[in-house]
């Protein structure tokens, strides 16, 4: 009996269940189905956004977009079969190898030209790829599990059985792309960015084999001329799993903030997938939060036709535009300027030069200039990245904010104000220059060639860079206070600028004990001119300079001049001048160092480079010593450094140049002549930009 009564409920459950489905058909059918007749379906898929422009200071654009096409895999008419997928994807792969065409291959195993067996690409650089692949989540695989192992695994887990070791791998690494991206209707998947049209038109033709193969016209970064500033201006990439798991961390974190459903959906669509672009080096990667745009939204509905209608419920937002502090014009003339000295000075296969040189607004901090060469052409990137990693010159590098140099004796004014400042020394003071000086009765050191200088005061010390005369002049003074003042003006220190620099380091015992060395006695005189194991950048030399300029005021130099709103129309940040620190240092100081460097400038070392400039300019040359190994072969010499403003009697801007493997620094007084050439002159007849504050949609 009990077991009759418990069946009968049982059936009355089931009875009002299918009558409860029922009514919900009806009423889905009724009033949701009903607005739609006619649909095969409608899914929600994020728009992504252009990124915002990079202008120089007068509104020339520098970064910019262009239209494109990828082919994108739609989820919702892509082939779920297994077998299909795979002949879809093998006929894209090879569609793409026929035409020269590039598709999206980030598996960190290939097929080994030795031993045709499975092995890892570059296993350091992809470790956490392999890690992921080796993860419970995807293959279950041991920490040890080889490429081979991790081929079969995807061989099996994709159905690969049937084709070539290269084939599997293609596929394999789309289908491994399509899951690390977790390939769905809200989320197409990109199989090849910037594709040609024809090719575009081959795979449209073939629609019906090519199920949920789509052309997607999206933005790509396109440079106004990619020789300029490439090294400042970067590039983006494919995000870094590194990045990636950083922004999911922030999203996490901000999520559990986040107020109301509004919010949680705009973090949620604006999330970095494991397929953006981010910013890889310079300013594209320092103001990434900026030019990344927002995403919109949009709704696609499919009807029984098969024709789909595009609805935006949130349309896309392009990233802010960034003004630069940079001056397209003398950009292109300091490139030049490099180009022309460095080209004249390799005079053998063994003895490479390169150079690099800063140009600021000393009372600003404004960079205005910076330049490296060897040089690239960002438009060429993906066709000459491989040789240029492996040019000997390194042109991928800047130098101008990343190599770090001893300065030479361009570090002199740096000293002479230290003594000054502490009273070691004064204006009267002179001593008298043999060639040689001796230190604790056994140690002799030179001035430059062994020239004997006679008797000079601070000024013309300057002038003639006399080592003796600063030798003297360290030991007096100390290594505490030499430290002190060159903290002061920046050097050995980061300067502040937005795109990654180095650090270098001023001498001190502190410094040599850390790197493991002893410090001896005669470090002292030798980090009072320039020597020992003082290390700075260029850019920290340009600061250093525009600070003697200006009368001791240390901005902190930066490349962003504004940032507005992609229409222009708003203003989001005017980049203020922000100082450092500022030097207490006297007029009669500053105008001993000045009339040293002016006479560097006028009667001295660039007295031949500077003669003809419509401004008068002041200086300070350097060299010091470089062993480089060449090509299995130790080569020395000199590299040549210059640190000089103008116009000296009222200065506008700072310039620094070096130039590795000089025979002197007076050799690169002609870069900053065929700057403050044009800087002065010729830029005035130069035609003119629309100011960025004008600029219109």
């Amino acid at each position: 009996m009990g077991i009759s009564k418990g069946r009968s409920a049982a059936y009355h459950v089931l009875v009002i269940a299918v009558a409860l489905a029922l009514v919900g058909v009806f009423i889905y059918s009724t009033l949701i189905s009903g607005a739609n007749a006619g649909t095969l379906g409608a899914y929600t898929t994020t728009v992504d956004a252009a990124r915002g422009e990079i202008l120089d200071r007068n509104g020339a654009p520098l970064v910019t977009n262009r239209q494109g096409n990828s082919i994108t895999f739609n989820a919702t008419a892509f082939p779920k079969d297994q077998e299909k997928r795979n002949e879809i994807i093998v006929s894209l792969v090879q569609l793409c190898e026929a035409n020269g065409v590039e598709y999206i291959d980030k598996l960190p195993i290939k097929v080994s030209k030795k031993s045709g067996n499975y092995v890892f690409r570059k296993k350091d650089e992809n470790a956490a790829y392999i890690k992921w692949l080796r993860s419970k989540e995807v293959l279950n695989l041991n920490s040890y599990a080889t490429a081979e192992n991790i081929m079969d695994a995807l061989i099996k887990m994709y159905g690969l059985e049937a084709y070539s070791k290269a084939d599997a791998r293609s596929l394999a690494s789309v289908q491994v792309e399509m899951l690390r991206n977790t390939f769905n209707t809200s989320y197409p998947y990109t199989f090849a960015e910037d594709v040609p049209t024809d090719l575009v038109t081959i795979i449209m033709e073939n629609k019906n084999f090519y199920r949920g193969v789509e052309n997607t016209v999206e933005a790509y970064r396109e440079y106004a001329d990619g020789t300029i500033a490439p090294h400042i201006l970067g590039r983006v990439s494919g995000i870094t799993a590194e990045k990636y798991e950083e922004k999911q961390a922030e999203l996490d974190e901000a999520l559990d903030k986040a107020r109301g459903k509004e919010e949680i959906d705009e973090l949620t669509r604006n999330a970095y997938t494991i397929s953006d672009v981010y910013g890889s080096s310079g300013l594209e990667l320092a103001m990434e939060d900026y030019l990344r745009g927002k995403r919109g939204a949009k709704t696609v509905t499919i009807d029984n036709d098969g024709v789909s209608t595009d609805t935006f419920t949130t349309y896309p937002e392009q990233g802010d535009s960034i003004i630069l502090t940079l001056d397209k014009n003398l950009q292109v003339v300091a490139q030049n300027a490099l180009k022309k000295r460095v080209d004249s000075l390799n005079i053998s296969a063994a003895r490479k030069c390169a150079a690099a040189v800063v140009v600021e607004d000393v009372n600003t901090g404004e960079i205005l200039a910076c330049a490296t060469y060897p040089s690239y052409d960002n438009n060429g990137w993906k066709e000459h990245y491989s040789e240029w990693a492996e040019d000997e010159t390194a042109p991928l590098w800047n130098r101008a904010v990343m190599s770090t140099y001893e300065p030479g004796s361009t570090f002199k004014p740096c000293t002479a104000v230290a003594a000054l400042e502490e009273g070691t020394l004064d204006a009267a003071w002179t001593w008298a220059c043999n060639g040689a000086y001796t230190y604790y009765s056994d140690h002799t050191f030179y001035c430059a060639h062994h020239t004997a200088h006679g008797v000079n005061n601070v000024t013309d010390a300057i002038n003639v860079s006399c080592n003796c005369f600063f030798y003297e002049t360290g030991r007096k003074l100390g290594i505490e206070k030499i430290d002190e003042w060159a903290t002061k003006f920046g050097l050995g220190q980061k300067t502040g600028v937005e795109i990654p620099e180095a650090t270098g380091h001023v001498s001190s015992p502190e410094e040599r004990k850390a790197a493991g060395g002893t410090w001896y006695p005669g470090d002292v005189i030798t980090t009072a001119i320039g020597e020992s194991d003082n290390q700075f950048t260029l850019l920290q030399l340009a600061n250093y300079v525009s600070t003697i300029a200006n009368g001791g005021t240390r901005y902190t130099p930066h490349f962003v001049r504004a940032i507005k709103s992609a229409d222009y129309k708003t203003t989001l940040l005017q980049k203020q001048e922000e100082v450092a620190q500022t030097l207490d240092i006297s007029k009669d100081t500053l105008a001993l160092v000045r009339e040293g460097m002016l006479k560097v400038g006028t009667i001295g070392f660039c007295r031949s480079a500077f003669s003809d400039l419509p401004v008068t300019a002041a200086a300070k040359t350097g060299t010091s010593d470089v062993v480089k190994i060449i090509d299995g072969k130790k080569v020395e010499g000199n590299n040549g450094f210059l640190i000089s403003y103008a116009p000296y009697e009222d200065p506008e801007i700072a310039v620094a140049v070096v130039v590795e493997t000089a025979d002197s620094g007076a050799l690169t007084a002609v870069v900053a002549a065929d700057i403050y050439d044009y800087y002065f002159s010729a830029k005035e007849n130069a035609s003119a930009v629309q100011p960025y504050g004008e600029l219109l949609t």
